[in-house]
This record gives C-alpha cells, sequence and structure tokens, in this order.
C-alpha cells in the first residue's frame, strides 16, 4: 500500500497543501491566498476563519487530482506563520475579533514603554527576543484589553489563544487538543528559552494568563489526530509542527552548528544553527528554538528577519498597480540597465533585524523625471537583497 504525508504550509498571504510520497517527492499541491487587512496604517489582521478556509479549500483541490486515497494519508504536518496571534472561543471555534498578524505595529508604544522602564535585559535573557511589536505576548495583551467579546470568554473559561498552529490543530483535531511546539512558543516572548515552558514572569509582565495557551510539545511527534476533517478519514496523527522558518532550517539539513539558510517570502529570514546551547546575540539578531526532535534535546539558532521582501512585490502589484501578477516584476526590472538613482526602504511595516524600528515607514527616493516603472520594480527587488545583506553582515561580526 501506497503512503503519504499531507504537508500544511500556512503562510502570511496564503495557505499551501502539498501531497509527498513515501520518497520524499512532492506529488501535489495547491495554494489559496486569503484577504489581508489593514484597518490603520501600520496595523494588519487576518481573519481566522479565512484562514482556516483557504486550507479546506487547498486540502480539497489536492484530495481531487486522486493521487491517493484519503485513508492513504498516515500523517499530517504543519508549517506555520509564526507570531501572529489567534484568540477563539473553545466551545464554538468562533473568534472574537481577526488575528494580529506579525507584521503588525499597532503595539509599539507599550513595547517602548516596556523599554523606558528597564524590562527588555530581562525579556531577552528569558525568551531570546527583543521587546518588539513583531511578537506575540503584546499582541495577545492588546486583545485582551481592547476586546471586550475576549474579556468575556476569558472570564467564563471559554477563551483559547495561540499561534496559527495551535489554531490549526484545535480545527484538525475538532477541539480536542490545543497545543504547540516549541520552535512556535519560542516567538511569543512568553516562553523560558531553556526551559522550553510558559514562563510566569513574562505571562505577568504582558499580562497574559497562562490557562488559555496552548500546551507546549515537541516539534516531532504525534500531537493529536484527525476529526471531522472534509475530506479526510478521522484517526490520521499530525505528526509534527514547527515555524515556517525553523522547518526549512530543517528541510535545508542544516543539522550542523554554523549552518544556515536564507528564505524569501513575505519577508525574508536569516537562521543559523547553534545547536543545543542558546546563543545570545548583542548585535540585534534573535535567539530562538530551532526544533525538538521527540525524546531528544533542543536545538536552538541565532535568527534575523526583514519583515518585507515579497510583501513588497505584493504591494506593487495591489498598491501601486505597477503590475498585474507578482511573476511579472522580473520583466519589469529587467526592462532597465539599472534602478537609475531609485532607491527603496521597504519598511512597509518597520525594520527587523538589525535595526528594530516598528516606527520606521517606506521611502523611495531619487526619483527624477526620468524615472519609470521599472526603475521602481529594480530598487524594489534590490531592497530585498540588500536587506539581507544587513542580516548576514551582522550575523558573521556575531560569530567571529
Amino acid at each position: 500500500m501506497a503512503r503519504f504525508v499531507l504537508a500544511i504550509d500556512q503562510g502570511t498571504t496564503g495557505s499551501t497543501v502539498a501531497l509527498v510520497d513515501e520518497r520524499g517527492l512532492l506529488q501535489a499541491s495547491c495554494n489559496v491566498e486569503f484577504a489581508q487587512h489593514f484597518p490603520q496604517p501600520g496595523w494588519v489582521e487576518h481573519d481566522p476563519q479565512a484562514i482556516w478556509a483557504s486550507v479546506e479549500k487547498a486540502l480539497t483541490s489536492v484530495l481531487r487530482k486522486k493521487l491517493c486515497k484519503p485513508s492513504d494519508i498516515v500523517a499530517i504536518g504543519i508549517t506555520n506563520q509564526r507570531e501572529t496571534s489567534v484568540l477563539w472561543d473553545k466551545s464554538s471555534g468562533e473568534s472574537p475579533c481577526n488575528a494580529i498578524v506579525w507584521q503588525c505595529r499597532r503595539t509599539a508604544d507599550f513595547c517602548r514603554e516596556l523599554k523606558a522602564q528597564g524590562a527588555e535585559r530581562e525579556v531577552r535573557r528569558r525568551s531570546g527576543l527583543l521587546l518588539d511589536p513583531y511578537f506575540s505576548a503584546s499582541k495577545f495583551r492588546w486583545m485582551l484589553k481592547n476586546v471586550p467579546a475576549a474579556r468575556r470568554l476569558l472570564k467564563a473559561g471559554k477563551l483559547a489563544a495561540g499561534t496559527v498552529d495551535s489554531y490549526l490543530l484545535w480545527r484538525l483535531t475538532r477541539g480536542a487538543v490545543h497545543g504547540t511546539d516549541v520552535s512556535n512558543a519560542s516567538r511569543t516572548s512568553l516562553m523560558n528559552l531553556k526551559r522550553c515552558a510558559w514562563d510566569s514572569q513574562l505571562l505577568d509582565l504582558f499580562a497574559v494568563p497562562e490557562s488559555i495557551l496552548p500546551e507546549i510539545g515537541p516539534s516531532s511527534g504525534v500531537l493529536g489526530v484527525t476529526q471531522g476533517v472534509r475530506g479526510l478519514p478521522d484517526g490520521i496523527p499530525i505528526a509534527g509542527i514547527a515555524g515556517d522558518q525553523q522547518a526549512a532550517l530543517f528541510g535545508q539539513t542544516a543539522f550542523a552548528v554554523g549552518d544556515a539558510k536564507c528564505t524569501f517570502g513575505t519577508g525574508s529570514f536569516i537562521l543559523m544553527n547553534t545547536g543545543e546551547a542558546p546563543v545570545q546575540s548583542k548585535a540585534g539578531l534573535l535567539t530562538t528554538v530551532a526544533w525538538q526532535l521527540s525524546g531528544e534535546n533542543t536545538n536552538y539558532a541565532l535568527e534575523g528577519g526583514a519583515f518585507v521582501c515579497g510583501a513588497a512585490v505584493q504591494w506593487l502589484r495591489d498598491g501601486l498597480k505597477l503590475i498585474r501578477k507578482a511573476s511579472e516584476v522580473e520583466a519589469l526590472a529587467a526592462s532597465v540597465d539599472d534602478h537609475a538613482g531609485v532607491e527603496f526602504v521597504p519598511a512597509l511595516t518597520g525594520l527587523g533585524a538589525p535595526y528594530w524600528s516598528p516606527e520606521a515607514r517606506g521611502l523611495i527616493t531619487g526619483i527624477t523625471r526620468g524615472s519609470e516603472r521599472g526603475h521602481i520594480a529594480r530598487a524594489t527587488l534590490d531592497a530585498m537583497a540588500l536587506q539581507n545583506v544587513d542580516i548576514l553582515s551582522t550575523m558573521e561580526q556575531e560569530l567571529v
């Protein structure tokens, strides 16, 4: 009997479901985009129901290809956009508000207040992360403080919180499992990096009750089984979860200390394996969990990320209407010899590593009467690369 693994890659702009055979070869995949919501400048939201609907639609499309029987699927793996924060009702699955996306900067003032109080050093020591609205803790706090329906659910003991992997795991198991893995939990600013457990002092600092958070488990191991998923039989093990960037590090076989990868998507992220010892950065990099295999020690990584890379191309398409499809950007950029002095700083949702400036905003300079669409496209692609030069240079200095 042929056996297959179903992989769910829940990303910032869409969800991909892939069918992989036992040789590790891709047999089918489908990506479904969903709406991005920008209620105020610097704010980014997703509708959790739209996220789940995109996963269901992609799954249905893959199964319609009839390359295998649903009963031939022996395991499901999840990888996901990481810091995006979701609240939902444990009894109904409905969310009291939209998810706050990792790109969202609405909690910048609160993070700045904590920095002024001198809290960043302890946050970094315990979680490995800087005080920045990028991470989940301040997002959870904002929702609990500003969404009355969330407070009512909390008071009634019905509120669940988590990153997107937790939400998908809950939906795939029909509410039987509220869990997460160490790689995603390490992105919340609420997990103790060394103990891989929720940290009481961090929970108090951000006013997030531990009771609403998922149970933390390893990245590899059976976390639950399917129940009531359209098109799939009950009982398929959900046997692996990892944040998208950590999954990419593992998928690129970066198993040795010093191995690194760079992934381009909505943003771009460089991760370097540092082995079983967390390395505290002094130069604007993050210390994070890479993965934890069942029964083995935790692996750690250094990370630097640029928030806007592929999202800049999406903005050229949807915001400026310079292109109709994202794939057209390369030909448009190649239509000119160079950027002709046009420079683009793609700080559309602030700047990440190594600057960590949530208030920064995008900037296009050097425009003249001779500037064309192609120059802006060329400057956009240049910016995608140059952001990573900054990160890699910082990482090299850190490891000298």
